[in-house]
């Protein structure tokens, strides 16, 4: 009798946002707490010393805006592409997004702690220094971002991948890191737990780095 073989599952692709052809030009201002605001497109634009909680964007775009000094905690995104827009600094803690794209994105020190993620795509983003501490992330892609620094303590990471990322000296201690691929990223040196390394997909040469972690001289 045949043995069954184990065939490695692929994971499920990402939901796309569901955008309409067609969205109006709108323009944000003073956003207030629970504002719910939905279809349309915002570009070219400044967000400064904004403060809200419970804001949602429902079926957006927003290009080329510049968020400075902005918190929207508990944020809900639905239906939402970024396109070059710079989120450096901002309090986004503990958001709700579902079937959002970032790309080509400035996230330096963004703070997406506590925060659920559900079918995001992160694409040629710089992430360095941003926290996502204690966030839930399912069928989320990290493409071509620079992650260095990146904090991702405690976190959850299911069907979460890392495509051809730079995550050096990125912090993943408390998060299991079990059925992750790192192996086409670069780095030489992570915060890691060794409880946490049962079952991360790795290269050969990556190999040395998490012996050096585990108090091992490897040796030529």
């Amino acid at each position: 009798m045949n043995k069954p073989v184990n065939k490695k599952k692929t994971p499920a692709p990402l939901e796309a946002p569901k955008l309409p052809a067609h969205l109006p030009e709108l323009t944000l201002v003073n956003m207030q707490s629970y504002d719910n605001i939905e279809l349309g497109k915002v570009q070219d634009s400044f967000i400064d010393n904004c403060t809200a909680r419970k804001v949602s964007f429902d079926k957006m775009i927003l290009n080329n805006v510049t968020f400075t000094e902005t918190s929207l905690t508990e944020l809900e995104l639905t239906d939402i592409v970024f396109e070059r827009c710079d989120l450096s600094n901002v309090n986004f803690q503990d958001a709700t997004i579902h079937r959002t794209e970032f790309r080509n994105c400035k996230l330096i020190g963004l703070d997406l702690t506590g925060a659920t993620l559900r079918n995001v795509r992160f694409h040629q983003c710089l992430g360095d220094y941003a926290t996502f501490r204690f966030a839930n992330f399912k069928q989320v892609l990290f493409d071509d971002c620079s992650l260095r620094s990146a904090d991702f303590y405690n976190s959850t990471l299911h069907k979460t991948m890392f495509q051809s990322c730079l995550i050096d000296l990125a912090q993943y201690s408390g998060t299991k890191l079990d059925g992750i691929d790192l192996s086409n990223c670069q780095f030489s040196s992570l915060g890691v737990g060794l409880e946490d390394l049962p079952g991360c997909i790795i290269s050969r040469e990556q190999a040395a780095v998490f012996a050096n972690l585990m108090g091992l001289v490897v040796k030529d």
